[in-house]
C-alpha cells in the first residue's frame, strides 16, 4: 500500500494524508442498463464505458495508485448475445491497436489476465505487441481481465504448476506456488475492489487474490463512473481498518 506523508496542522500536529491503495481492482457494471435507459442499444453503452475506463486509468496513475485491474470480459459472457459478444471484442481490439502510443508517452504498463487462447489470433496478437512495448513502463501497472474467470484461473495455475513438477511433493505446496503460477503472479493484491452499478457480489473475478480487499459498491453506472466517483471510494478504503485476521492494535 502507498503512502502520502504527513502535513502540518494548524495547532502544530502532524496530520496524515489520506492512503492511496496501491491497487485497485474494478468491475465495470451497468454499461447496457445504462444505455437502456436512454434508448440506446448497449452496444452503446460498452462504448462509452471504454471511454471512461481510459479516463480511469489516467485518473488512478495521477492519484497514485500503481496498478488498476479492470473486468473487461469473463469467462461468462461468451454466453451473451453475438451481435454484443462481437462489439465488445471490436472494442477489446481497437483497444489493442489505438493504446500502444498512448501507454508509451504516459508510460503505462499493459498486461491481460485471463485466458487468452480463445481469443482470436489478431486479438491475441495485438496483446502481445502491445504486452511487449509497455513491459518496461513504470508509472502504473495496467490489467485488463479478458475471457477471465477466477475458478479457471486457478486451475490453470495448478496445471501449470504441475506441468514444472511442483505438485509432486505435498509438503512443499503452499500459497506461494499458486500465487507464482496465477496471471497475477508478481502483481500485489488488491487492496480494494470497486463494483459500479448497485450489484454487491464478485462475479468470479480474482477470487484468490481478493482475500483481503476492501470492498465499494456503488449505484452510479460504469459510464457515469469518474474521478470524484474513484476518489469516493478511495476516501472510503480511509475509514476501513484492515486487520487481515489480527486484532485491533
Amino acid at each position: 500500500m502507498s503512502f502520502f506523508t504527513g502535513k502540518a496542522a494548524n495547532n502544530g500536529e502532524s496530520v496524515p494524508e489520506r492512503i492511496i491503495p496501491a491497487h485497485v481492482a474494478i468491475i465495470m457494471d451497468g454499461n447496457g442498463r445504462w444505455a437502456k435507459k436512454r434508448g440506446m442499444p448497449r452496444t452503446f453503452g460498452h462504448t462509452q464505458g471504454a471511454r471512461v475506463a481510459e479516463t480511469i486509468l489516467e485518473d488512478a496513475a495521477d492519484l497514485g495508485i500503481r496498478y488498476l485491474t479492470l473486468y473487461a470480459f469473463s469467462t461468462e459472457n461468451w454466453s451473451r448475445p453475438e451481435a454484443e459478444v462481437s462489439a465488445l471484442m471490436n472494442l477489446l481490439r481497437k483497444y489493442m491497436k489505438t493504446s500502444l502510443e498512448r501507454c508509451s508517452r504516459n508510460n503505462v504498463r499493459v498486461r491481460v489476465i485471463g485466458d487468452k487462447s480463445m481469443l482470436s489470433k489478431d486479438l491475441q496478437e495485438s496483446i502481445e505487441e502491445l504486452e511487449q512495448a509497455t513491459a518496461s513502463n513504470t508509472r502504473i501497472g495496467f490489467q485488463i481481465a479478458i475471457n477471465y474467470g477466477g475458478r479457471d484461473e486457478i486451475v490453470r495455475a495448478i496445471k501449470r504448476a504441475s506441468q514444472e513438477g511442483l505438485l509432486s511433493d505435498p509438503s512443499k505446496i503452499d500459497d506461494t506456488v499458486i500465487n507464482d503460477h496465477l496471471d497475477t503472479a508478481g502483481i500485489p493484491d488488491p487492496d480494494l475492489l470497486i463494483r459500479t452499478c448497485g450489484e454487491q457480489r464478485i462475479s468470479n473475478f480474482l477470487l484468490w487474490q481478493l482475500a483481503y480487499s476492501e470492498f465499494y459498491f456503488t449505484d452510479k453506472a460504469w459510464p457515469d463512473f469518474n474521478k470524484a466517483e474513484l476518489e469516493k471510494a478511495i476516501d472510503a478504503f480511509n475509514h476501513r481498518e484492515r486487520r487481515y485476521g489480527g486484532l485491533t492494535v
